[in-house]
């Protein structure tokens, strides 16, 4: 059996966020110094490091060194990240203007599917804009109902890491920690505006913020 140290290591390395509400368990080892120290080295191993965001609460594999290869890779990533970005803030965006909240969706805060529905269907232009969105490459949605759109972009944010629904047997999801990440390259990206995909990639990894 995989113990628990190799459970998180395969998850930092396949590209997954770990924080308290998509992995409990896993946020609470990594918030021991000594475990991470440990999770730390193995990864130094493998040119990685840990890193984090939202003061530390939300962990995820950065690159430790960046070569030629890693530079390639890392800029990839941060273009497919930039492509999904709009999408991404129009629906942080919805449900803010659904939900009738003064703050942005944050990790942890829950949203219940039937009542954000009932939202936007009572209100045209909430209509129109949850359309625009599920249209997106993103989400892909062909439907012309607000029920099947908003089904499938919260299936696809749930495969993407920002949402997680705890009870298959109700439609209530929570916000991870990856949101908070989203933030993070959002004010990223606007502080270094005048700077290529390329090269905001390359800063982000030397800051060890992001990617």
């Amino acid at each position: 059996m995989i113990s628990e140290q190799g459970r998180i290591l395969e998850k930092l390395l396949s590209g997954a966020f770990i924080c308290q509400i998509s992995d409990e368990d896993g946020w609470r080892y990594l918030k021991n110094s000594g475990h991470a120290q440990a999770v730390e080295g193995y990864l130094n191993t493998l040119n990685r490091t840990l890193a984090s965001c939202a003061d530390g609460d939300v962990f995820f594999a950065g690159y430790q060194s960046l070569g030629d290869d890693e530079r390639k890779v890392l800029t990839n990533q941060f273009q497919e990240t930039a492509a999904g970005l709009l999408p991404l803030v129009e629906w942080l965006l919805l449900v803010q203007q659904a939900k009738a909240d003064d703050v942005p969706l944050a990790q942890g805060q829950a949203i219940r599917l039937p009542e954000l529905q009932t939202q936007i269907e009572d209100t045209p232009a909430y209509k129109e804009q949850l359309a625009k969105i599920a249209r997106y490459r993103l989400f892909g949605s062909t439907s012309s109902e607000v029920d099947a759109q908003l089904k499938l972009v919260f299936k696809r944010l749930v495969d993407l890491g920002y949402l997680i629904k705890p009870n298959q047997d109700k439609q209530i999801y929570l916000a991870t920690g990856k949101v908070e990440y989203l933030f993070d390259v959002l004010r990223f990206i606007d502080e270094t505006e005048s700077l290529s995909l390329a090269e905001q990639a390359e800063q982000a990894a030397s800051q060890g913020s992001l990617l």
